[in-house]
Order: structure tokens, then C-alpha cells, then sequence
């Protein structure tokens, strides 16, 4: 009943993600990338076979192909005048996600690509993680710390529900998962990216424990849980943390941040009633929060 009663909470903002044609992509898959100023309703249909996606962001739109798709850009252009193209691009996977796409152990985690067959381990967890043409391939220095992070708080297991805000592929919502946290909503604004993230709960067989939310970080905060994860911008984040539904999270990790950033989001702690745990500085740019509100001194 607890998680009928979690999962009913979210249904408001919960995107429906119909079964489309998987496309499967290797390191040296070669993509088409177009690069467009404007967006495009999300039900216009792209007739390509080899179409895996659109990303979209600050009013400009990236479309991802396998193949070259000249005439379906240009009918799309014709057919929307908001739309313009700006310049196209051909580029391996590989390059794409910046570089190595081995599989990738952070402390006990093991993340693997689907190409990859996961051998089995009793000191590693497991996690096969489908990027897609998302950036979250759990390379970047703040997936580190926010799993480090998260292990604090969830060690005990208190922690049975978390709201993962920003989730991009899924990578710390399906961590949380492994290690026992049982409801979870990862919230994305970006349809693409909680297209993938759907994809990657399918391919861990989690559906049971994570829920993905297509929404804004600030309408949902109101949901109280165990813990918060932001691992967002600092435009949005600044805000979160002064709205009363940040203070009904019991405990908290704040990610994404730089320096200058961490600094001004500390201020604008020093008056709330919470405290913070610990800090993580990587590479001397990104930091990464602890804290629990004055409600948990647990």
C-alpha cells in the first residue's frame, strides 16, 4: 500500500513512455546530429528509421540520427517556422559521450554498458546503463561524490524514499535502488532524458522502485521523502532551497555545483534550519552538499 500510496503522488506529472523501436548504439556507431534554433512539438512525427531522439535545450533543439536525414530536416523546417537550422554535425558515439565507454566502477558500483555482459560479483552492485545520446554516463566528478554521498544517508537503511531531481540517465536513482531505497522518483525536465532513464529502469527490472517524473524541479519539491538529491543547475537549485518543500526532506545531497555557486548556496542555508553533514570539493571545481533539515538528527 505505502508505495500504491508514493507512486499515486507523482501520477500528476507522469509522462507516459510508449515502446518505441530500440535502436541498439555501439562506441563506433556513427551519428548525425542536427542543430537547430527552436523547439518542436513533441508530437510531430520524424518518419526515419534511424531517429533516436531529440534533445532539447535554452530554445534550441538537437535531433539524432543514425543516418543522414536531410529531407526529413528539411520537411521539418518547412513545416515549422519556429524552427531554423544552424549546422550538422558527424560524430562516433564514442565521441559524442567524450571518450571511453568501458564499463565504469565508482566505489561498489559497477556501471556497464548494454553491450557489456555483466559478470557475477559479491563485492560489486551491478547497474547496466543505456546513455542513449544523454550526457550521464556516471563519468562526470559529481556522480562520485552524490554516491558517496548518498551511501551516508542510506546506510541504516532509514531512508525508503528518495526524489531524484535532475535524473538525466537515471544513474542515482538506480543506485538508490541497489542499495535499498524502495520508492523513487527521478524527475527530469528534458523529455529525452526520462525517456532514457525509463529505459534504463526497464533494463534493471526496477520498475517496482522507480518512477520517472517528465516535470519541473520546482513543482515537485513539495512531495516530502527521506532524502533529496539535486544534482542541478544553480539557477534552479538557488531557489529550491528557500521553498518550504525543501525543508520537508529529511536528508539532502546538492550537486552540480561550483565554487562560487557552493558559496552563495551556503549563505542561503546559514539561515535555515539544517545542517550540513559534509562537503566534497572534485578536480578544485564541482562540490557536492551533505546535510539533513533540523527535523533529522538521525
Amino acid at each position: 500500500m505505502r508505495g500504491v500510496v508514493f507512486f499515486s503522488q507523482w501520477a500528476s506529472f507522469m509522462t507516459t513512455y510508449h515502446p518505441t523501436k530500440k535502436i541498439n548504439l555501439a562506441p563506433d556507431s556513427v551519428l548525425f546530429i542536427y542543430y537547430l534554433e527552436g523547439t518542436l512539438p513533441r508530437s510531430y512525427p520524424i518518419n526515419h528509421d534511424q531517429y533516436l531522439g531529440n534533445w532539447e535545450e535554452d530554445g534550441f533543439s538537437f535531433l539524432f540520427f543514425l543516418q543522414p536525414a536531410p529531407v526529413e530536416i528539411q520537411q521539418l523546417v518547412d513545416d515549422q517556422p519556429q524552427l531554423k537550422l544552424l549546422d550538422q554535425y558527424e560524430m562516433t558515439y564514442r565521441d559524442w559521450q567524450g571518450g571511453d565507454l568501458e564499463p565504469l566502477q565508482i566505489g561498489r558500483f559497477l556501471f556497464s554498458p548494454p553491450w557489456v555482459t555483466q559478470t557475477d560479483s559479491t563485492e560489486l552492485i551491478p547497474i547496466t546503463l543505456d546513455s542513449g545520446v544523454v550526457f550521464g554516463n556516471g563519468t562526470h566528478p559529481t556522480t562520485a561524490t552524490c554516491l558517496e554521498a548518498m551511501e551516508i544517508a542510506c546506510h541504516g537503511g532509514k531512508v525508503q524514499t528518495m526524489l531524484d531531481l535532475g535524473t538525466g540517465t537515471g544513474v542515482l536513482a538506480l543506485a538508490a535502488a541497489k542499495i535499498g531505497v524502495k520508492r523513487i522518483a527521478a524527475v527530469d525536465f528534458n523529455y529525452l532524458a526520462c525517456r532514457t532513464a525509463n529505459t534504463n529502469v526497464v533494463l534493471n527490472t526496477m520498475q517496482d522502485s522507480i518512477v520517472v517524473v517528465n516535470g519541473r524541479a520546482e513543482q515537485l519539491l513539495a512531495k516530502p521523502t527521506d532524502l533529496l538529491v539535486a544534482n542541478i543547475h544553480y539557477d534552479v537549485m538557488k531557489d529550491l532551497v528557500q521553498t518550504k518543500g525543501f525543508l520537508e526532506q529529511k536528508w539532502f545531497v546538492l550537486s552540480g555545483l561550483l565554487n562560487s555557486e557552493t558559496e552563495k548556496i551556503l549563505t542561503s542555508l546559514s539561515d535555515q534550519p539544517v545542517h550540513i553533514l559534509k562537503k566534497w570539493n572534485s578536480s578544485g571545481v564541482w562540490n557536492t552538499l551533505l546535510g539533513i533539515t533540523e527535523g533529522d538528527r538521525s
